[in-house]
């Protein structure tokens, strides 16, 4: 997950999301959007973030890294959560489709 959202969220979705990891916790915190990218790409995470400097990457290069853009605004750690859980199904079926970059969720 990107800095832009709380490094909480983790552990409310870790038992649908086991493999998740936050930028915080990668030392990746005030780390230009570029090396993310570049992170993600190498060790195959999927990026989720509400920034659309990533939208705008993912429309650019593809995949991988696969993207995850929440179109939600300014919303509480609990909607996305919220939003991460009842959207699991349809996360892993993006998650394993090769064709797709970028799963907009709002």
């Amino acid at each position: 997950m990107d800095e832009n959202l709380s490094d909480q969220i983790i552990h409310r979705v870790v038992d649908l999301y086991p493999d998740s990891k936050h930028v915080k916790t990668l030392e990746l915190t005030n780390t230009d959007d570029l090396l993310i990218w570049e992170f993600a790409k190498a060790n195959d995470f999927v990026i989720v973030s509400k920034d659309s400097d990533f939208h705008q990457r993912s429309l650019l290069y593809g995949h991988p890294p696969k993207f995850i853009y929440l179109r939600i605004g300014n919303s509480p750690t609990s909607r996305i959560v919220q939003i991460l859980r009842d959207h699991f199904d349809t996360i892993t079926q993006f998650g394993d489709r090769e064709s797709e970059s970028i799963l907009v969720l709002a």
